[in-house]
C-alpha cells in the first residue's frame, strides 16, 4: 500500500503541500481531485519519488524512498510504478514502439530483442494494433494518451499514477480512458492514484475519492459521500460553481512552476 504522512513540500518561499494525510490500499483506485495549484501533481511526484518532502514521508509497502541509499534501491523503487504524465510527455523524435518500451532499458532487466513485441503487446491492450512504426505527430490526441498508457504499463508495474489522464480529449475519448482505466485495474490487478478535474470521469473509475484543499486534505469518501457532502467547498467544487467560498482569481490558472516541476 502507499501512505502519506504530514508531507509538507515547498518550491521557494512558496509551500505548496501542507501536511498530507492519505493512504492508498492495494487494488484501490484512489482519485484526487482539487482545484489548480493545489498541489495534486505535486503530491504524485513525491509519491514516485520525482521530489522529497521536507517534512513527513511517503512510504510504499513500507519503504521511503528518501531513505534509498543508492541508486539500486532507487530503481528498485521506482520499478513499481507506471507514470501517465498529463500532456501524454511522448518523444517526437522516436517512434511508437521506442516510445513504449523506453524505460524498459532503465528498469528491467528484458532483453532489446524482446522490446518489439512487447510494445505490440502493450499497444493491444489500450486498444492499438500496428501503429509500432508511427511517430506521435502521426496519431490523434486520444491515440497519444493510449500509446501513453501502454508505456506505463510496459514494465508491468504494481502501482499506476494518472495526472489528469483525460485532459485535452472530447468526452468520447475521455470515456473510452475511463474504461482503460478500469479494464486495466481488473486485468493487471494494480493500486492506483488519479489526478483528475473530471469530476464525471472521478465518479466512474474511483473507490475513493479524497479533495486536495490549500495544500491539505480537506475530505476523504466514497463517490456517494461526495454527491452529499455538507461541505460548501466540496459542494462548490464537485458541480463545477463559481460562486462559493472556494475563491478563484485569474492568477490562480497562470502556468504553476510546482506543479510543472
Amino acid at each position: 500500500m502507499i501512505e502519506a504522512k504530514g508531507v509538507v513540500k515547498r518550491f521557494g518561499p512558496r509551500t505548496i503541500l501542507r501536511g498530507v494525510d492519505i493512504s492508498v490500499a492495494t487494488g484501490e483506485t484512489l482519485v484526487i481531485i482539487g482545484g489548480s495549484g493545489c498541489g495534486k501533481s505535486t503530491f504524485l511526484k513525491c509519491v514516485v519519488g520525482l521530489l522529497r518532502p521536507e517534512e513527513g514521508a511517503v512510504t510504499v509497502d513500507g519503504q521511503d524512498i528518501a531513505r534509498c541509499g543508492n541508486e539500486a534501491e532507487v530503481a528498485d523503487y521506482r520499478r513499481r510504478f507506471g507514470y501517465l504524465f498529463q500532456e501524454g510527455a511522448l518523444f517526437d523524435s522516436m517512434t511508437i514502439w521506442e516510445n513504449v518500451t523506453f524505460g524498459l532499458r532503465y528498469l528491467t532487466d528484458i532483453p532489446p530483442a524482446r522490446y518489439r513485441r512487447l510494445a505490440r503487446e502493450k499497444l493491444a491492450m489500450v486498444g492499438l494494433k500496428d501503429i509500432e512504426d508511427f511517430r506521435p505527430a502521426e496519431l490523434s490526441g486520444g491515440m497519444k494518451k493510449r500509446v501513453a498508457l501502454a508505456r506505463a504499463i510496459a514494465a508491468e508495474p504494481s502501482y499506476i499514477l494518472y495526472d489528469e489522464p483525460t485532459t485535452g480529449l472530447d468526452p468520447i475519448m475521455s470515456d473510452v480512458i475511463n474504461d482503460l482505466i478500469l479494464d486495466l485495474q481488473k486485468q493487471l490487478k494494480v493500486t492506483s492514484i488519479v489526478v483528475t478535474h473530471d469530476m464525471k470521469s472521478a465518479y466512474k473509475i474511483a473507490s475513493r475519492i479524497a479533495m486536495l484543499h490549500e495544500g491539505r486534505v480537506l475530505g476523504q469518501g466514497s463517490s456517494d459521500d461526495f454527491k452529499a457532502s455538507a461541505d460548501p467547498r466540496i459542494h462548490q467544487f464537485v458541480n463545477g460553481l463559481s460562486q462559493g467560498p472556494i475563491k478563484m482569481k485569474l492568477k490562480d490558472y497562470e502556468p504553476d512552476a510546482a506543479e510543472g516541476a
